[in-house]
């Protein structure tokens, strides 16, 4: 199966910034405007204050494995990836989000918890999707 099997994402009203930031090559969060936390994934109001209509921030794109799993099952459109990293990583500015590892091998030997990250962005479809790679470490 090529790219173009994969599924795509759907903006809403509310993910619609985000999905703008990815295809400019951001990755963007929103902050409360009256906490000043950092919120990911994208909603109407702040989970920790409740204040309303929080802003959107470019994030670093810098982030650290929290969590993975490697995948040997492809769902729709992945068969040809297998087996493949699904991660959950924790970005520089708090929140966590869910995505996909490139740039590594699918080896638990090279999956090192609290590695740093960075994103990277992959075209599908008419979307791009944010992904993240290990930081190459300068000697």
């Amino acid at each position: 199966m090529t790219v173009a099997d994969k599924p795509v994402p759907v903006p809403t009203p509310v993910t619609r910034p985000f999905w703008e930031g990815t295809k400019e090559g951001e990755l963007r969060v929103q902050k409360c405007d009256a906490c000043g936390k950092h919120i990911f994934y994208p909603r109407p109001g702040c989970p920790f204050c409740g204040a309303a209509d929080p802003s959107w921030v470019v994030a670093t794109g810098r982030a650290r494995l929290e969590s993975y799993v490697i995948n040997h099952l492809p769902g729709p459109g992945f068969k040809d990836d297998v087996p493949y990293v699904i991660a959950i990583v924790t970005l520089e500015e708090g929140p966590r989000m869910m995505t996909n590892l490139v740039g590594v091998d699918p080896d638990p030997a090279k999956l090192t918890l609290d590695m740093p990250l960075e994103v990277v962005f992959e075209e599908r479809g008419d979307q791009v999707l944010p992904k993240f790679r290990p930081v190459e470490v300068k000697a």
